[in-house]
């Protein structure tokens, strides 16, 4: 871990947006809980999907359900790396 200034353009809560100096373009800063009730929401979704969208969509969609648990599965081994808790009901 190492501390860094950044800047913040909004710090709302659950949506706070911020520039990391090394970055050219501000990021959006999502909550635990939150990435983890988005993968919840992708996966409910692709089960829907399945057997009633084409092709296309349905891998369109699996792809999106994947890169979430990407940023997910990440935020995870970080927070153990560091010894921090995961967000309550954390699956997989």
């Amino acid at each position: 871990m190492r501390f860094d200034r950044v800047e913040i353009y909004s710090d709302k809560t659950g949506s706070s947006v911020l520039r990391h100096p090394e970055r050219s373009l501000p990021g959006m800063l999502v909550e635990g809980s939150d990435l983890q009730a988005m993968c919840l929401a992708a996966d409910s979704v692709c089960d829907k999907a399945r057997g009633v969208v084409d092709a296309q969509t349905m891998a369109e969609l699996t792809a999106l359900r994947n890169n979430l648990w990407g940023y997910l599965n990440h935020y995870r081994d970080v927070l153990m790396v560091h010894g921090l808790s995961l967000p309550p009901g954390n699956p997989r």
